[in-house]
């Protein structure tokens, strides 16, 4: 779905699996090349522990890398399929109140997907996520591996 930046915040912000979750869209950056998320603490995501679930801190993590790629190279005008295809996360220290933490893209790493997809079609690369607490202390470290398919990719004819 290509949509601007605004108009994204606002679908993610009321997504229900988030919106129930506290997972609140912060800001996107207009070009897409960086998004900031909020996770409060609430009777609906607080474990036994009087803490944030674990799986609250991964949903939140997990959209942001496949959500960016996804406009940036859908306003090139491609047609990608885009996911995490898998990922890893540590829990270093609990998160008893709210975080903010946010995901950029560079200009750099967008240049280098553009070359593996029009080389080969698709690009499969692990990005990494810290979530630090209101303090600056991490709570968790994240490795996400993003998977990008150009679904209109046709492999040239070898002569």
């Amino acid at each position: 779905m290509l949509v601007s930046a605004r108009v994204l915040k606002w679908l993610l912000r009321f997504y229900p699996p988030l919106f129930f979750q506290r997972i609140w869209t912060v800001k996107i950056c207009h070009d897409f090349t960086g998004i900031t998320l909020k996770i409060s603490k609430s009777v609906f995501n607080t474990n036994y522990n009087h803490s944030i679930f674990g799986g609250t801190i991964f949903s939140a993590a997990d959209i942001c890398y496949p959500v960016l790629f996804h406009q940036i190279f859908s306003n090139k005008g491609y047609s990608v399929a885009v996911w995490s295809r898998s990922a890893e996360i540590h829990f270093i220290k609990k998160i008893t109140n709210k975080v903010v933490f946010s995901v950029n893209l560079s200009a750099e790493q967008i240049q280098e997907v553009e070359v593996q997809l029009n080389q080969s079609g698709k690009f499969i690369r692990y990005y990494p996520i810290v979530i630090c607490n209101m303090i600056g202390e991490v709570c968790a470290d994240l490795k996400c591996e993003v998977y990008i398919r150009d679904l209109t990719f046709t492999k040239p004819d070898s002569e």
